[in-house]
């Protein structure tokens, strides 16, 4: 009975952890009000794309210390943090709307907040699914990860049905909506360790010989120790074990955060598991499966964010190597790849956040009839193919490396060059759509690179660099898109700024079409041939390494 209302009690905590993740991925809806809360303001594009920008350095930037916050907190005050900020976040726009004013700097400051009230609460979600779950991470996380994907489109479609062409409500729904989502979740969001003890059953007390009995999946194991927290939430305060070669991380990451992985007992590191709350007192937990601040990267593991490392990564290679800290800031793989992730992502960030531009360029040239309604309704149609396109992406790319690496016995590495090809064909595409109809393919493979990028990029990290310092070297490679991101999108806003007039409320509007904002794609195209190139040059380097190893043996740690 009590083993059956555990397993209840899992599998409600996993809904509301979907449930949160779908209120977290928002920042990719920017472009289905962006143009209509610019025209409000007299904002320029690029006023916009500073907002936009902040919304996005909130989620990125602050993935190591938000996953440090949940290894000690547990994930359950992540998650009513977050819910917070992103009430705090969206409120003041839908309040600038209705009084068209505000100043940008306070817009991106408020940006900013839900960018991070979002990674808070998805970083947090997805961890409590892995926990509850340990023998089924890869299925357990695969639903917050894909409603993160999906968020987008759910709000756009939702706006689209019950708010077609009201940008105020439906600002006053992001506000309501995540807020409410997220808050309603952490009710029902928990972790519930599993238990490898049962107490021998005795009518009286018990005495010195009824004592907690070890079952035999257990015996075969080395005793630990367990120091219980009978006041505290499953896993708030860790016991960590270190051996002399390094100091345990914590969990990092970004597109939001990334789950720090156990190491073996012939590592660095071993984390053992205080979990002694919401138990019965005849109770130990002393098992593998653990609690809120245990490692995620034992078995199939989860992470946070646009991201997911498969189980199927080289785990020979993952664990023999182990580069991190000043070490990884010298590696050559590390700069190579965190080229690649700028190049591609920024390039993808950019129509992201400025699908909402384009939409507005081509149909005012196309068809100057068209009202702000129907501009609105296709505006979150388009966001809507980037969303499913950036989840289908992660998908095929999870596939698509375990074809490559089981099938093939090349590098997973070669998914980053189909991502290249990708965006190469939605810059082209874009160059050349002057037809709005079409405009669906760019943000269609936009979003399909975007979400391949994202979907295999974790993987070869922790294969190249080792899983042990997975947190940290994802945290730093996540920087990564806030710095392209900024350049590529504040770029486009200088183009289409060049090209606008004002009319006559005083709102900024470009009458050019496609010259718009042609110039910034000419631009991407250029970015997608390096990226390309550095992709391929990483390949080849790697290749090149591994044939070393193979010559000297295995490489020593």
């Amino acid at each position: 009975m009590y083993d059956r209302q555990i397993h209840r009690a899992r599998v409600v905590s996993s809904v509301a952890a979907t449930l949160i993740s779908l209120a977290c991925g928002t920042n990719y809806v920017y472009s289905a009000w962006a143009p209509q809360f610019a025209d409000k303001l007299h904002l320029t594009t690029t006023d916009s794309n500073w907002i936009g920008l902040a919304g996005n350095l909130g989620m990125y930037s602050m993935g190591v210390p938000i996953g440090l916050f949940i290894d000690h907190r547990g994930p359950r005050p992540a998650v009513i943090v977050g819910s917070l900020l992103l009430g705090l976040g969206y409120f003041p726009f839908s309040s600038a709307y209705e009084n068209a004013s505000g100043s940008v700097p306070l817009m991106c400051f408020f940006s900013y907040l839900t960018g991070l009230g979002g990674c808070m609460a998805f970083a947090a979600s997805v961890k409590t699914s892995a926990l509850n779950w340990p023998h089924h991470r890869g299925t357990a996380t695969a639903f917050p990860l894909a409603a993160f994907g999906l968020s987008a489109f759910f709000f756009s479609l939702t706006g689209s049905v019950f708010f077609p062409g009201d940008t105020s409500a439906f600002l006053m729904l992001l506000a309501v909506g995540t807020f409410g989502m997220t808050f309603l979740g952490f009710f029902f969001l928990g972790v519930f360790p599993h238990t490898s003890y049962h107490a021998v059953p005795s009518p009286s007390r018990l005495s010195d010989s009824q004592q907690l009995r070890r079952t035999s999946s257990e015996d075969a194991k080395a005793p630990r120790r367990v120091r219980g927290l009978p006041n505290a939430e499953p896993g708030m305060s860790p016991t960590t074990y270190t051996t002399p070669a390094t100091l345990t991380q914590g969990m990092g990451g970004a597109e939001a955060g990334l789950p720090e992985p156990s190491t073996p007992q012939n590592g660095s590191t071993v984390h053992e598991n205080d979990v002694e709350a919401a138990r019965p007192s005849s109770i130990t937990d002393d098992s593998e499966d653990i609690d809120e601040t245990s490692s995620l990267m034992s078995k199939a593991s989860s992470l946070p964010g646009d991201v997911l490392v498969q189980s199927s990564v080289d785990m020979d290679r993952s664990h023999r190597v182990d580069i991190r800290g000043w070490r990884l800031l010298c590696n050559i793989d590390f700069w190579q790849m965190f080229a690649i992730m700028g190049i591609l992502a920024g390039i993808g960030l950019m129509t992201i956040n400025n699908i909402g531009h384009d939409v507005i360029a081509l149909w005012k040239t196309y068809d100057d009839s068209v009202d702000s309604a129907f501009l609105i309704q296709r505006q979150q149609m388009h966001v809507s193919i980037l969303s499913i396109g950036s989840f289908l992406g992660r998908l095929l790319s999870g596939v698509g490396s375990d074809f490559l690496v089981k099938v093939l016995k090349a590098s997973r590495a070669w998914c980053l060059v189909v991502a290249s090809f990708v965006f190469c064909i939605a810059q082209v595409c874009a160059l050349n759509t002057t037809n709005p109809h079409f405009l669906g393919f760019v943000s269609g493979l936009s979003g399909l690179g975007y979400g391949f990028l994202f979907g295999v990029f974790p993987s070869i990290v922790a294969e190249t660099f080792g899983i042990h310092g997975l947190s940290q070297n994802w945290g730093f490679m996540t920087l990564s898109p806030v710095i392209s991101g900024n350049i590529f999108n504040l770029f486009y806003g200088a183009v289409y700024d060049s090209h606008s007039i004002k009319g006559e409320n005083d709102e900024f509007f470009c009458p050019d079409g496609l010259d718009c904002y042609k110039n910034a794609y000419f631009v991407t195209l250029g970015a997608c041939g390096l990226g390309l190139v550095v992709t391929l040059s990483t390949i080849r380097h790697q290749y090149r390494q591994r044939l070393k190893e193979e010559g000297k043996g295995p490489a020593e740690d």
